[in-house]
């Protein structure tokens, strides 16, 4: 089954986040999130609820760093970007 994203938006701090990123991995993330907006479930993304949260995702953008996001309604809103340990994070 296809999800697809027709609205999304990002959090304040994924934007200074995104910034502090090596620019190989932004480059990586812009990929990603193509492929995410088209199909949010692509195996690639591997897209899994956050155990022990309520509403909060994440998918993969390599298999050292991370985006988390949640759903506003119908929108998307992308809360962290980062390393594995973003996880632990509770920034919003």
């Amino acid at each position: 089954m296809v999800k697809r994203i027709d609205s999304y938006r990002f959090s304040k701090g994924f934007r200074k986040q995104y910034k502090a990123l090596p620019h190989e991995i932004q480059q990586a993330f812009d990929e990603k999130l193509t492929l995410f907006l088209a199909d949010m479930l692509h195996p690639s993304l591997r897209v899994k609820k956050i155990q022990g949260t309520h509403g909060r995702w994440e998918g993969s953008i390599t298999m050292k760093y991370r985006f988390t996001f949640y759903f506003d309604g119908e929108t998307v809103v992308f809360r962290t970007i980062g390393a594995h340990d973003i996880l632990l994070r509770g920034s919003s």
